[in-house]
């Protein structure tokens, strides 16, 4: 009996000390979600204080921008224009190849105007295209979706002869006669 006692309390012993390795991890685990939670709120405060629009009011758009071309390369080249904050060569997402233009970011508006001199300025042997950035209008040019239209029943279309460039001339591919099986019949009328 006392063996039990002994054993009963080692089982007990044992359950204790994994618990108390769990509360550990789980605490450990509060004090990283709550320093994840204090980073997220300072790079928030600092996006805050970026508007889109005004950022897109000091970057520019270089077209026809050579493939081969690196970011340190288009710096040297725009560097005469003012101060650069940041410089983006898009690339192909799928095969890492670059699309042949990028996006200038300046440190002010002044810098952008004189960017758009280097229109048709020659970089690596190509003609380069500067214009201002545009800023996307959310929403614009989406579509209603992709499937069927909605509505009751089903949506057949109806022919509509203005759009018809067949209609007047005795042939409409869509409308053939029906094949009849064995000899053809004459039907004058």
């Amino acid at each position: 009996m006392a063996d039990d006692v002994v054993g009963a309390a080692g089982e007990l012993s044992a359950a204790d000390a994994e618990i108390e390795e769990m509360q550990r991890k789980v605490q450990e685990m509060e004090e990283e979600a709550e320093k994840l939670k204090k980073l997220t709120e300072t790079v928030e405060e600092t996006s805050d204080g970026l508007d889109g629009e005004e950022v897109d009011r000091r970057s520019v758009y270089v077209g026809n921008v050579d493939y081969g071309s690196t970011p340190e390369e288009l710096q040297e080249h725009f560097k005469s224009c003012g101060q650069i904050n940041r410089i983006t060569i898009l690339v192909d997402k799928y095969t890492g190849s670059p699309k042949g233009f990028a996006y200038i970011e300046f440190a002010d508006e002044q810098s952008v105007q004189n960017s758009l001199l280097l229109n048709g300025s020659l970089f690596r042997g190509r003609q380069l295209k500067v214009v201002q950035k545009r800023t996307n209008i959310p929403g614009f040019m989406k579509g209603k979706g992709k499937g069927k239209p909605k509505g009751k029943g089903k949506s057949k279309s109806y022919y509509d002869p203005w759009m018809d460039p067949w209609y007047g001339y005795g042939y409409m591919p869509w409308s053939e006669a029906p094949r009849m099986k064995g000899k053809g019949k004459y039907k004058p009328y």
